[in-house]
């Protein structure tokens, strides 16, 4: 990755896994926070807000939101009050692993990315929520942290433009649903990690009822060279293989030959990702099946990898990009196995604050456990779809239980067979899919 550049991949130019990340002195060298130099001197914080706009930069967390959008929703002016600019490092969806790498490689971009992005909000502190785990990541962003405030990046009279900001990382304590805006907000505030109700939203009522920001750790990272390049140069970036701009961090895993994670033009195929830098499936198999981003997302087969992966383009095919890194299923392993795992996962991680999400997550793996062993009932099969019906969305009190349904419903509409010979007393492998499927 040392021989990249930062006009191709702005995002991973300065990674180099055998070297580590870069100290303060090193990334400045590497023209690090030239992009926060650049905002304080050259924009108000309304125009960073435009640049970032004008790019067309949608979150890379997985909603695909536009980054500018959101910003614009916070109020601004000299009696807008405290504000706060929090970045979503809780990384915990199965098969996702893109923030870890910038979090861990790339830590002064991290940092140089919340301190411009605060400014554009006009933010006076900010939290980077990190998933518990991540013990290096912790490490490598409290080490940038402490050489930006050392060096007067961060603190009081940032550059001398007399705008005071702070920002400090807060581990949590691992749940899944603190991916969640509102339940992070509430995990930060010492609180039970429960989802709040919108409105009102956080840009308006946020952290201790303050506007806030809440954004990926992707996301983020872009703005930087942004504001150094400008709207035209970043939207070139995707090479016009999408309408959507930039680069993206897009991975592998499962039974793939070489699992990973690459810094790819917005818009790059599934069949590229696979079979260029994936290295294609192990072992010769044939795929059978991909998520496109995530454990929260449809299935997709292989008549798809020559889908752009772009948010438009995979949600007229069925699914959601999500998180871009896609998970393969190879031609032995079972479906029914496969979502099982799952579901498990997404009922163990439910914080039990409505009925339906609580109740009908550890039904839907009972189902599918006794599928799985060939002790199936009739009537199981659409027991489980009326269940993705009554946890789909407008049915829960947020996103967790509809984004459990989605690998699902697409397992039961494109591999109905497997489950029908769970009914029929035909007991379904599951071993091999178990690990492959958590990547």
């Amino acid at each position: 990755m040392s021989k990249i550049s930062a006009e191709t991949h702005p995002l991973t130019y300065t990674i180099d896994a055998a070297r580590g990340p870069l100290d303060l002195k090193g990334y400045e060298k590497a023209n690090g926070y030239a992009g926060l130099r650049k905002a304080v001197k050259d924009f108000k914080p309304q125009e960073v807000q435009s640049r970032v706009k004008d790019a067309n930069l949608r979150g890379r967390g997985g909603a695909g939101f536009p980054t500018g959008i959101k910003w614009s929703l916070v109020p601004m002016g000299p009696d807008a009050g405290a504000k706060y600019l929090v970045c979503n490092a809780d990384e915990m969806e199965p098969g996702t692993f893109k923030d870890r790498l910038l979090m861990e490689q790339a830590p002064h971009l991290m940092v140089e990315s919340m301190i411009t992005a605060a400014y554009a909000i006009g933010a006076c502190t900010g939290y980077i929520f990190l998933r518990g785990e991540y013990v290096v990541a912790a490490a490598n962003l409290n080490k940038a942290l402490a050489e930006a405030r050392a060096a007067g990046l961060l603190g009081k009279n940032i550059l001398g433009t007399g705008w005071d900001y702070d920002c400090f990382v807060h581990t949590g304590a691992g749940r899944y649903i603190c991916g969640e805006e509102t339940a992070l907000i509430n995990s930060l505030e010492g609180k039970r990690a429960n989802p709040r109700a919108k409105p009102p939203f956080p840009q308006i009522s946020g952290l201790w009822g303050r506007p806030t920001v809440v954004n990926n750790v992707e996301t983020l990272c872009n703005i930087p060279s942004i504001v150094l390049n400008g709207g035209d140069w970043f939207k070139g970036l995707s090479q016009g293989k999408t309408k959507d701009g930039g680069t993206k961090l897009y991975g592998c895993s499962g039974r793939a030959n070489k699992p990973g994670c690459w810094e790819l033009p917005f818009g790059t195929t599934t069949r590229e990702i696979l079979e260029v830098h994936a290295g294609g499936m192990k072992g010769g198999k044939k795929l059978k099946a991909w998520l496109p981003g995530g454990a929260s997302t449809d299935f997709l087969m292989p008549e798809h990898l020559d889908l752009p992966m772009d948010f438009d383009t995979i949600s007229k095919a069925g699914s959601r990009m999500g998180t871009g890194l896609i998970t393969v299923v190879a031609e032995d392993q079972s479906m029914v196995s496969a979502v099982r795992n799952l579901e498990e996962f997404f009922a163990r991680e439910s914080c039990g604050w409505c009925t339906p999400c609580r109740d009908g997550l550890p039904w839907s793996v009972r189902i599918l456990r006794a599928i799985e062993n060939g002790e199936g009932r009739p009537g199981d099969i659409e027991k489980l779809m009326t269940l993705t019906k009554q946890l789909g969305p407008g049915r829960t009190f947020c996103a967790h239980a509809p984004g459990a349904m989605e690998p699902l419903q697409s397992a039961i509409k494109y591999f109905r067979g497997e489950f029908e010979a769970g009914i029929r007393g035909a007991a379904v492998t599951a071993a091999p899919a178990t690990a492959a499927v958590r990547g």
